[in-house]
């Protein structure tokens, strides 16, 4: 199976080191200390200080919700200067959010549509990579929690989607992810039934799509779980299980098909 993506740090493939603990979002956004502006700061631009928060500010306010060719034309020119790094030719759709912006990086001739969540949030994470090629449909939300997210070239990933990392989720090149489709990049552990599934611990394995592979509309992913180069998951599948590479997957949970 391809390794694609590993130049992020942290582990190659889904289940490749210890599964990492991650924290509530109540817990950082309650019972962090500090002012409200810290806790905006720290949840949204990532960066201390004052100024990075004003730069963050002043952008968005000019160019986020901007309809039309004037809205498309101050994103490409300002967006670049939140990132950690931005190809050519990159279109930012309307009201596409950028948080800990610095931590992401964005190859050349990519499309992100309308409405896009790009959320490298994470304290100790490299963040999110987009490669060069890539399509982000609309609705469509990566979301990190401490985790990595990389998106190999020219993969393209519909409307409604959901990306969610606590520790790494790679998609490799050329791969195909349908509408609705929900990659779960974490988990809780409800062992103890005395207890609700809120109050135990949640951790990440991680996940890791091979390169050419297709997933169809509606399936989910979930944590640990490998799928290999070209394989393809039938729509609305849920994967708990290691796909190999040239293997069709259906159902839920999904099984092997004969070939």
């Amino acid at each position: 199976m391809s390794k694609a993506g590993s130049d992020l740090g942290g582990p190659a493939a889904a289940g490749s080191s210890a599964p990492r603990e991650i924290a509530r979002a109540q817990d950082q956004l309650f019972t962090a200390r500090g002012s409200a502006r810290a806790k905006y700061s720290t949840l949204i631009v990532g960066r201390p200080g004052l100024g990075a928060l004003l730069k963050y500010e002043a952008i968005v306010l000019l160019a986020q919700a901007v309809p039309g060719a004037l809205g498309l034309a101050l994103r490409k020119a300002l967006y670049p200067r939140l990132l950690g790094g931005c190809g050519r030719n990159v279109v930012f759709g309307q009201n596409v959010v950028l948080r800990h912006p610095h931590k992401i990086w964005i190859g050349d001739d990519v499309v992100i549509d309308d409405n896009c969540l790009i959320d490298a949030k994470g304290d100790a994470n490299r963040g999110i990579r987009i490669g060069s090629g890539v399509f982000v449909g609309r609705n469509t939300i990566l979301s990190c929690k401490n985790g990595d997210i990389e998106i190999g070239d020219r993969a393209n990933v519909g409307f409604n989607c959901e990306i969610f990392s606590a520790s790494r989720v790679t998609i490799g090149a050329d791969t195909l992810v349908a509408a609705y489709t929900y990659l779960v990049g974490g988990d809780h552990d409800v062992r103890d039934r005395s207890r609700p599934a809120l109050e135990q611990a949640r951790r990440s394995a991680g996940i890791l799509v091979g390169t050419g592979a297709w997933i169809g509309a509606g399936a989910t992913i979930l944590d640990g779980v490998s799928i290999g180069d070209r394989a393809i998951i039938g729509a609305g599948a849920v994967v708990r299980d290691d796909v190999p590479d040239g293997a069709t997957a259906v159902g839920i949970p999904a099984r092997l098909l004969n070939q």
